[in-house]
């Protein structure tokens, strides 16, 4: 599916979105048949879904894969926007590794998916110069104006929970970071969604005040490659 480089290791086809229905399908129009692709994101994508929009899907080979179809990107007023949340974590990976991150360069260890307590897994632990990092990453595919990225485009109180374990992760001395992947090209702002999930705002800012790190970083997309590109503004309200 994808290489180390975060290429996609097959061309990936262009089509038409027809609709998505029960979260995990999508019919797609290619060429002059409709196929259903499986649609690796179970939010809301909210702005992204209008009839028409085109879209990207790749072939899959699996036998064992009822579908053989999966959806990568979709073109949404003029911005190529990344929708399989299965990615975000191997993208961060990717730029953990090669120090895309400015603010978490030159790790001495980069371990995925690792439990802080009994009901709390964060993406990432880092270590450097002996300081144990932890880091938790959000998938970015809402924008309502140009250049603004937002998250949450639901009610998130999974999101909430994170950030409570987060700020629970500072007191016990652990530096403690939540990365936004931007998977929407143009962007070079990110904000809080407060008016989609209030509760949500009122939890990162106290998280900020903790002295939870807050990072918003936009992908390089293309129909042949993803990965991190550039740093962005957060914009408080």
């Amino acid at each position: 599916m994808y290489n180390l480089n975060m290429e996609f290791t097959k061309s990936l086809i262009k089509g038409k979105l027809i609709k998505r229905y029960k979260r995990f399908f999508v019919d797609v129009k290619l060429n002059n048949e409709t196929i259903t692709a499986h649609c690796p994101n179970t939010g809301s994508m909210k702005g992204l879904l209008d009839t028409g929009n085109e879209v990207f899907v790749q072939k899959n080979d699996d036998p064992k894969r009822k579908l053989k179809y999966g959806l990568e990107i979709i073109k949404s007023r003029k911005n190529l926007v990344g929708v399989n949340t299965h990615l975000a974590n191997k993208i961060v990976n990717h730029g953990l590794m090669n120090n895309h991150i400015k603010e978490l360069m030159n790790n001495d260890l980069i371990k995925p998916e690792v439990f802080f307590d009994k009901e709390t897994r964060f993406d990432f632990l880092l270590k450097k110069n002996k300081q144990k990092i932890f880091l938790e990453v959000k998938n970015v595919t809402l924008f309502r104006n140009k250049k603004t990225a937002e998250f949450p485009d639901a009610i998130t109180s999974r999101g909430s929970k994170h950030l409570i374990a987060l700020i629970n992760a500072t007191k016990k001395g652990y530096k403690s970071y939540l990365l936004f992947l931007v998977q929407i090209q143009n962007m070079e702002y990110f904000k809080i969604a407060s008016d989609i999930d209030n509760e949500y705002y009122k939890n990162y800012l106290a998280a900020k005040k903790a002295g939870v790190k807050f990072l918003a970083y936009r992908c390089k997309i293309s129909s042949k490659e993803i990965f991190i590109e550039k740093k962005l503004i957060i914009k408080d309200e």
